[in-house]
């Protein structure tokens, strides 16, 4: 297993180079997709990695996947390297814990988001307009706060290096329509309250996560990751007290850092110190444990 910043697998086409994956096409229905070891924040790609960073994304989206199946289909095929097509052998040491094959889909063009506790941009919205994306929230209500219930607030899916733009309801039904607009809400909810209850158990909080969508021979099917540090904030319930920013093992230790620097969110990022790498890998390495509880084993750091 290797740390891996990007990857170059001639036997393949390159389809896409994200902030985070890189995905090729394996057969016409059939697409790899890498998680690498990138960071990004405020979607910017910094310059320095965090070391098997995309291992504990990869594990832990195929954790819940697996959770989730009995809710929505998925997109995977395989994750086992041994089971992959031969030309990509040679690329096992990459491939180990980071890959999947997956299905093929016609993404939905917006980013499912679903909130229960005030914070982030959700936070920004109560503070400048007293609701969040059009939904009403008590006057007075405190950052970090537990919302009256899970909203389900969509955006819109930005190209790389831009910002997703938050919608209100109307705005997504006009977006999706509204059939696939109430698929969307209702699956999202499903998935967020039962993630949310077994989380609890293992003294996590989850404040806010976001999904992805698209359909596989005309069936909604889920894709992309899973409630992981990279698409949601999670929270340690001990240490859970409303009224500011909460220690989480989520990379808002990174963009919390980042906003103490000068910079305008705009590449190129600050360079990242090595205690900044290395406490936000801790971060994500601590929340696969809690959530799965096992401790995932990859090379040297």
């Amino acid at each position: 297993m290797q740390i891996v910043t990007s990857t170059d697998i001639k036997e393949y086409p390159l389809l896409a180079r994200g902030k985070v994956r890189d995905i090729y096409e394996i057969s016409e229905d059939t697409l790899l997709i890498v998680t690498t070891d990138r960071m990004s924040a405020f979607d910017v790609i910094m310059a320095e990695p965090v070391p098997y960073k995309g291992v504990v994304l990869n594990q832990i989206t195929l954790f819940w996947m697996e959770r989730f199946k009995n809710i929505i289909a998925n997109h995977v095929i395989e994750s086992d390297v041994n089971n992959y097509p031969a030309p990509l052998q040679p690329y096992r040491e990459q491939l180990e814990g980071r890959s999947v094959l997956a299905r093929k889909a016609k993404p939905v063009m917006m980013e499912c988001v679903v909130r229960g506790y005030l914070s982030g941009s959700g936070w920004k919205d109560y503070v400048q307009t007293g609701t969040v994306c059009g939904f009403a929230v008590p006057a007075g209500t405190l950052e970090s706060s537990r919302l009256p219930k899970p909203f389900f607030t969509p955006a819109t899916k930005a190209d790389l290096g831009e910002h997703d733009i938050n919608l209100t309801e109307a705005e997504a039904r006009k977006h999706s329509g509204d059939a696939l607009y109430e698929q969307l809400r209702d699956i999202s909810l499903a998935m967020f309250n039962n993630a949310s209850a077994y989380a609890s158990s293992s003294d996590i909080i989850i404040a806010d996560t976001k999904f992805e969508f698209g359909h596989v021979n005309g069936e909604l099917t889920l894709i992309d990751e899973v409630f992981t540090p990279d698409s949601s904030r999670f929270w340690n319930r001990h240490q859970y007290t409303p009224g500011k920013g909460q220690p989480s093992f989520d990379k808002q230790y990174l963009r919390d850092w980042l906003e103490q620097q000068v910079w305008d969110k705009t590449p190129p990022p600050p360079a990242l110190p090595k205690e900044v790498v290395e406490r936000t890998a801790q971060k994500y390495f601590a929340a696969y444990k809690l959530l799965t509880g096992k401790t995932l084993t990859v090379g040297p750091m």
